[in-house]
């Protein structure tokens, strides 16, 4: 079993040591360290090579945003970033998630629910908390107009067929959901996914169901 290299940056030393005991005390996962902001946490990056980072919004120095775009910004950055808030919908979220975050966390989940996004997040997959997910990225997205050139031009090579999971995926679905809906074989759905990703230059599903919202493939219901 390859072991998941986590790293904890948030400002408050009772919050660093807490996870790091529950993440230690997982099989697979290891805390391999601590950042007290924004700028250690970018540093330290660069020195432990962790496979995910723990990251808060609101720290001294750096905080969490600008921490996280310079840290996924970087061509060929595989580390993924988690975002740690205390709100569900705190609005410093959304931008962490443009910024390039693979999703977030509330930071009173159990200690199951830590280390689960740890592993989703660390496989590549999107973590957004699910009783949220649809809330969250429609309302940081209800002020992106859609732009006017055609869907065409906005989604570039996609065949039609990866444009609906793209949609898909923007509202909230699993691949198997996506399968279900599709009639189609999860695998399928994987191999869409995959190619979605490196048609459009975007790290995550995450990544991807911000684009469709900013780009107008999907729009929020209501909206």
């Amino acid at each position: 079993m390859t072991t998941i290299r986590v790293l904890i940056a948030d400002d408050q030393v009772m919050v660093r040591q807490g996870f790091t005991v529950l993440l230690n005390a997982e099989p697979g996962i290891e805390v391999v360290g601590q950042a007290v902001d924004g700028l250690d946490a970018v540093a330290k990056v660069d020195e432990l090579a962790p496979d995910v980072v723990l990251m808060d919004v609101r720290m001294p120095r750096l905080g969490g945003i600008e921490a996280t775009r310079q840290i996924t910004e970087p061509a060929g950055a595989t580390v993924k970033v988690l975002v740690l808030t205390t709100f569900d919908l705190d609005e410093y979220v959304y931008e962490a998630l443009r910024a390039g975050a693979s999703g977030f966390l509330l930071k009173d989940a159990s200690a199951t629910e830590l280390a689960q996004a740890v592993r989703v997040v660390a496989a590549g997959e999107a973590l957004l908390a699910p009783n949220i997910t649809k809330r969250l990225i429609a309302e940081f997205s209800r002020v992106t107009r859609t732009p006017r050139t055609p869907l065409k031009d906005r989604v570039g090579d996609l065949t039609g067929r990866e444009t609906e999971v793209l949609s898909l995926i923007a509202q909230g679905l699993s691949n198997g959901e996506i399968a279900e809906r599709l009639v189609v074989a999860e695998q399928t759905v994987k191999s869409h996914v995959g190619r979605i990703l490196v048609k459009l230059g975007l790290r995550d599903r995450t990544q991807a169901a911000v684009f469709a919202y900013e780009t107008g493939v999907v729009r929020p219901s209501g909206y």
